[in-house]
Formats: structure tokens, C-alpha cells, sequence
């Protein structure tokens, strides 16, 4: 009887193209239709673990980690210079889903600085911000603002410490008018001081005190007047 041998069978072509085409543990770089590249390692054809990714639109660079097809880890974010086309650090630190949190630095266009905490993006926690005209506040923040407790010190030396809200001196307060020798104590809102008591403070130190000092008013209870004075504003602004 004469045996009949039958071809072997074999999946299409296209299932081997397939499987060699899927992205899976470290690649060179890889170009996106849209011109972005990316080079380091991959997850089921998700950039996961270390990689570096430009972007060719804007010339961004993203070194760092990856999860899942988005930053999460530790990583820099880089922006050329319009006119020296040289790379400047825009943000260094922790991300987490694509966007900036955790503990990072972020530097901005004008040369201010943040230091911080981040929340989904945006500063929220503690955090310290180095502003261009020579100020700096250290405190919390919270929707990209200060917002709770914190100290902003100016380039002459006075300092705010107290309450923030929005971005604005909100609840008690002290001013320290270091220049002058005095501290004021109070309660603030919407960046204004509402009530308080203006005393000298290290005045023989003051660059630049007042002429006369302020008169000592002895109060039995100077607490109670504070008090008395903080009742009053929340009745107003009710």
C-alpha cells in the first residue's frame, strides 16, 4: 500500500511578522509615524522600565523610567533653547502616570525655581519657591498655590509667617519688619492685614528704625483682645 505524505502544515507568514514585530524588552529606538523616537526597553509593546523618549515636534527630551506606556519612576524632562537650540532642564524628579509627582525640582523660563512636593502635575505639599525678584516662600501648597502654612522672606529681609490661602496671606499672622525693627501680629485676609499689634522688635539691630519707639501699652490680657478683634472680622466678612 503506498504511503501518502501530506505537507506539513504552517501558519501564515504574517503570524511570524507579527510576533517579531511585538516590542518586548530593550529595543534600539523606534520611530512613531508622527516622528517622536524612542529608545530603551519595553512591555508588550509599552515603553517599561528605562528609555528615553524625544519628541519631534517641540524637541523635548524624557530620560528616565517608564510604566505601562507612561513616565512613573524617576526621570528629567528637557526643552532646547529657542535661540542656542542647547538642552535646559525644565523638571527633575519623581513622576508618576505621566504626570509630575512626588519630591521634584522644577525650573521655570524666567529663572524661578520650585523645590517640592508635586500632586497630579502641580505643586502640592511642602515645597520651598524661589522667585526673580529675590524672594522666597518655604510652606504648603496645595492646586499650585500656597495654601496653608508658610514663610515668604523678602530681599530686604522682612518676612511674612502665618497662614496662606490661594496664594494670598489668609489667618494669623506675623509680619517682621526686620528694616525697621518691628513685628506685627495679627490676622490677615486676602492678603491684607485686618487687625494686630505692632510692637519693636530687635530694634538696635534695625538697618533703618523709626524715629521715635513705639510706646509699651500694658494689657491684661492681650490674648483676649486678639481674640475679641478676630470675632469681630469673622462678623464682618458673615
Amino acid at each position: 500500500m503506498p504511503i501518502v505524505k501530506y505537507p506539513r502544515a504552517r501558519e501564515p507568514l504574517y503570524y511570524e511578522w507579527d510576533r517579531k514585530a511585538q516590542k518586548c524588552g530593550l529595543r534600539h529606538t523606534v520611530y512613531a509615524v508622527n516622528g517622536d523616537q524612542y529608545t530603551g526597553e519595553w512591555l508588550d509593546n509599552l515603553k517599561h522600565g528605562k528609555g528615553t523618549q524625544i519628541w519631534k515636534r517641540t524637541g523635548a527630551i524624557y530620560s528616565g523610567d517608564w510604566k505601562f506606556g507612561k513616565q512613573d519612576g524617576y526621570g528629567s524632562y528637557s526643552v532646547p533653547d529657542p535661540v542656542t537650540k542647547e538642552y535646559k532642564r525644565v523638571y527633575t524628579g519623581w513622576w508618576k502616570n505621566g504626570q509630575k509627582t512626588g519630591q521634584g525640582v522644577f525650573f521655570y523660563p524666567n529663572g524661578e525655581r520650585y523645590e517640592g512636593e508635586w500632586s497630579d502635575g502641580v505643586r502640592g505639599g511642602w515645597g520651598r519657591m524661589y522667585y526673580l525678584d529675590g524672594s522666597s516662600y518655604e510652606g504648603q501648597w496645595e492646586a499650585d498655590q500656597p495654601n496653608g502654612q508658610g514663610m515668604l522672606q523678602l530681599p530686604n529681609g522682612n518676612r511674612y509667617e502665618g497662614g496662606w490661602k490661594d496664594g494670598k496671606k489668609n489667618g494669623p499672622g506675623r509680619y517682621f519688619y526686620v528694616d525697621k525693627g518691628q513685628l506685627l501680629e495679627g490676622t490677615w485676609a486676602e492678603d491684607i492685614a485686618k487687625c494686630g499689634v505692632l510692637v519693636d522688635f530687635d530694634r538696635d539691630k534695625a538697618p533703618a528704625p523709626t524715629q521715635y519707639p513705639i510706646p509699651k501699652i500694658e494689657l491684661e490680657d492681650p490674648a483676649g483682645v486678639l481674640a475679641e478683634a478676630q470675632a469681630l472680622l469673622d462678623d464682618s466678612n458673615n
